[in-house]
């Protein structure tokens, strides 16, 4: 079910909009009678990280690390 508030009744009742937000529940607010805007919850996923879980699966140059002459850099420039 949405729940339609003013401007006026969302200034007094934030705390209390939000929390239905999180609850699942539709929270529109109006000005005028004429919805403006609504509140929900922002959904994360959160990232599990598992050391060496790309283990075998990139590959490196031998050399990828080895010395750039310093004409190189000015060269790009």
């Amino acid at each position: 079910m949405t729940q339609i508030v003013n401007i006026y009744e969302a200034k007094t009742k934030l705390s209390q909009l939000v929390a239905d937000a999180l609850a699942g529940k539709e929270v529109v607010i109006a000005k005028a009678g004429k919805p403006l805007v609504s509140l929900h919850p922002i959904k994360t996923d959160k990232l599990i990280r598992k050391p060496g879980a790309l283990k075998g699966k990139i590959w490196m140059a031998p050399d990828f690390d080895t010395y750039i002459p310093e004409e190189f850099f000015t060269a790009l420039e």
